[in-house]
């Protein structure tokens, strides 16, 4: 099986978020999502990295460069629009779950990010998802920053020194 891990192509963000629509018949939240993402790709807003496995793109992490971007709020704490971004938007298709995919986009990521400048990297966790906390704080992801409710739940963000 060939397995790439890269900067997303504009086709591979099509179809990973088609099948992030798809997934959820009758949420609009996702169909505007989609759109959000793929305009800050487009602007430089944020880069997208994908999985990428026998040519079919399976999963995902963005990498949030703006503070003007929906999911920062304007928190320059979580991307500065300089040495501060924001890891984001970790995906990965069930069947693929567990085998390490997305541990080395998010390495992947992170060396992008580290050669353009960014000196910090944030991440977000709902705080009832402790497995997914437990796989950040392993990554190095272990300096809370700060906790706030959003969409009806308490997420806690954490940050890395690159």
């Amino acid at each position: 099986m060939e397995k790439i891990y890269r900067i997303a192509t504009k086709e591979d963000l099509t179809r990973l978020w088609q099948k992030n629509v798809d997934r959820h018949p009758g949420d609009p939240r996702w169909a505007q999502w989609a759109k959000e993402y793929i305009a800050y790709n487009e602007t430089g807003q944020a880069v997208t990295f994908a999985v990428v496995l026998d040519g079919e793109p399976v999963g995902e992490a963005t990498l949030l460069l703006s503070p003007e971007c929906g999911a920062i709020e304007g928190r320059l704490c979580l991307a500065d629009g300089k040495a501060v971004g924001n890891v984001n938007a970790l995906r990965i298709e069930k069947p693929w779950e567990g085998q390490g995919h997305i541990s080395r986009l998010v390495g992947v990521l992170e060396q992008y990010a580290r050669e353009h400048g960014v000196t910090e990297l944030t991440i977000g966790v709902d705080a009832w998802e402790t497995r997914n906390l437990a796989i950040y704080l392993h990554w190095g992801y272990d300096q809370f920053v700060l906790g706030g409710e959003e969409d009806g739940g308490l997420v806690l963000y954490y940050k890395k020194i690159l």
